[in-house]
């Protein structure tokens, strides 16, 4: 076999070996957001949701809420310690502030990444924001998650992201309205891409 031809056949099986590697072990269905959630990085890989009319009166430093172990083995407050990532929601809190109870929900550390606090407090919450307001006048579908790499932080070795990104679907018509890869850096930046760029990118199936 030429060489060039076996790099590339070499390339094919590598890529599509580590798209093998990683997958979603459960599916948790919190009634408010589906988390496909892996065990061995004890991170989500992604949540999806549906958000219409998003947004509320709930206050949630008011009521205290504090993320969860919520019945799996996921991170722990202690990986968290003595670095400067944020807990980082995939499902955003602030989309069910109509009702305590579905905010509480998002508390748990199946929806939740580490991220920079410059993403989590900048752009990626710009992005939030800007969702929870299309909502007002459309029925959306959200998926909203992560790209691995190798880093991992804490006791536990959870996942690192290397990107996050948000998906943003019209429910109705199930058109696209935005996809949006966001580096977990302090870069400040995000880019539109396709899905199928998205996709590409993956080292896993999107389920939905």
């Amino acid at each position: 076999m030429h060489l060039k031809h076996l790099i590339t056949l070499l390339l094919f099986i590598t890529a599509s070996l580590n798209a093998q590697s990683i997958k979603p072990d459960t599916v948790i269905n919190m009634g408010v957001y589906k988390s496909y959630y892996n065990y061995a990085l004890k991170q989500p890989l992604y949540v999806t949701y549906a958000l219409y009319k998003g947004g509320g009166g709930c206050n949630r430093d008011d009521e205290n809420f504090s993320f969860k172990k919520c019945g799996i083995k996921t991170a722990e407050d202690i990986d968290y310690a003595g670095n400067l990532l944020d807990k980082g929601h995939l499902a955003n809190a602030e989309d069910f502030a109509y009702d305590c109870d579905k905010v509480e929900k998002t508390f748990c550390y199946f929806n939740c990444v580490p991220q920079t606090v410059k993403l989590n407090r900048g752009v990626w919450k710009t992005w939030e924001v800007k969702t929870r307001v299309l909502s007002q006048t459309i029925k959306l579908f959200v998926v909203a998650g992560s790209i691995y790499g190798n880093k991992t932080i804490g006791p536990n070795q959870i996942g690192v992201p290397a990107y996050c990104y948000k998906i943003v679907l019209n429910a109705i018509t199930k058109k696209m309205i935005y996809c949006i890869i966001f580096p977990n850096n302090d870069s400040k930046t995000y880019k539109k891409i396709t899905l199928a760029t998205l996709k590409n990118k993956l080292n896993y199936q999107l389920v939905p």
